[in-house]
């Protein structure tokens, strides 16, 4: 019967990420310097606030757009923490994380052969939703900007069939984000075209140095802003995110979520109102913690001459694979954790435009950090 299935869904493969992580996870001793989530626990009064919602029987459905406390706590944290304006009646919608309101957004805008443009290298969570579309990814190569996707880049690759452009930043893999100079840029270019925009700006906690800016205070109307709670309050199996969007773009991408999930976890809404409230703030201590692993994992691939971009966010570096080692990313991954047992991932997982490097993430402690680098350290003087 396999035949018979559709051909967008037969042609799109596992995620890169996933497909590594499977092939050396049962490794003994293994360094995974690989994990995309935060290795703090959730905050106890987040975890308690779940606990209470089971005990108080909050287990039905919700509004299929989410609570609308917890609505209105996300429309005040988007203004609170980046200025947005979002009516939480109409303009918010809480999805089952960051993934399903990529998913339901591509949905609702994307038809038969209108192209995306994408940043590459680039998260691969994008491209399958585009194709199960059967719309097209254009990747844009941003490696000789230091990986930033900026207007002058952008604009070659508009054609009448583009429908879309993806702004994910904080950057998983990269690290980079784009400053408010280059997102107003972006929008002052795109204001008079018929073109959304999608910020997926999942890491928008998690910044280093200056606050996050949103292309949303620049470019509301033809923008599709997505958080959530995985990165910033260390929640990633509660699956709660946030869609921000205007009304006559956000009510029907709410049908999409509806017929998709119905609504979001009862009990991961009222844990998530609690982060939106009392917990505000909570991201600011691993925001610390992060940048000052970023500081000595920067300094320590430095001193190897590993070339690398200094993150701005997120918890990861992109790292170019030496010339000396006459391996492909994938290759070059299983070779590491073959000879010195560490794992990273491939550059190739995040489109073709990552070849030649490889993602290491610092959402680990500083003793597995220093075990990791020291191993990756001796690996690389068989190459010299």
């Amino acid at each position: 019967m396999e035949h018979l299935l559709n051909q967008h869904v037969k042609d799109i493969e596992i995620s890169g990420i996933r497909k590594f992580s499977n092939m050396v996870s049962q490794t003994d001793g293994l360094i995974s310097l690989t994990i995309g989530q935060p290795d703090f626990p959730t905050p106890a009064h987040i975890k308690n606030a779940g606990i209470k919602a089971i005990e108080a029987d909050f287990t039905t459905y919700t509004h299929n757009a989410g609570t609308l406390e917890l609505r209105k706590a996300a429309s005040h944290f988007a203004s609170e923490k980046y200025g947005l304006d979002y009516n939480p009646e109409s303009e918010v919608i809480v999805t089952m994380g960051a993934s399903e309101a990529i998913d339901i957004t591509f949905r609702t805008i994307l038809t038969e052969g209108t192209e995306v443009i994408l940043p590459g290298p680039i998260y691969p969570g994008y491209e399958p939703i585009i194709r199960m579309m059967g719309a097209i990814p254009v990747h844009v190569d941003t490696r000789q900007s230091q990986f930033r996707f900026t207007l002058d880049l952008i604009k070659p690759y508009i054609t009448d069939k583009t429908r879309c452009i993806v702004l994910p930043y904080p950057s998983n893999p990269t690290g980079v984000s784009l400053t408010e100079e280059e997102l107003k840029e972006i929008a002052g270019y795109f204001k008079d075209l018929d073109i959304f925009i999608l910020a997926d700006e999942i890491y928008s906690e998690l910044t280093f140095g200056r606050s996050h800016k949103s292309i949303g205070c620049f470019l509301k109307e033809k923008s599709i802003i997505i958080n959530g709670l995985s990165k910033s309050h260390s929640m990633t199996g509660w699956r709660i995110g946030f869609l921000f969007a205007p009304e006559n773009i956000a009510k029907h991408i709410l049908k999409v979520h509806q017929y998709n999930v119905s609504c979001a976890n009862s009990i991961a809404q009222k844990a998530a109102y609690e982060a939106l409230t009392a917990g505000l703030n909570d991201a600011v201590t691993m925001r610390k913690e992060y940048e000052a692993r970023r500081d000595y994992v920067f300094q320590s691939l430095q001193a190897m001459g590993l070339e690398t971009v200094k993150p701005e966010g997120a918890f990861y570096f992109f790292v170019k694979i030496p010339d000396t080692i006459p391996l492909n990313s994938f290759d070059f991954a299983l070779d590491l954790v073959k000879e010195s047992k560490v794992a990273v991932v491939p550059g190739s997982a995040f489109s073709k435009f990552g070849e030649g490097y490889f993602r290491l993430s610092f959402a680990c402690s500083k003793e597995t950090l220093e075990l990791g680098l020291g191993r990756i350290e001796q690996y690389l003087q068989k190459w010299r």
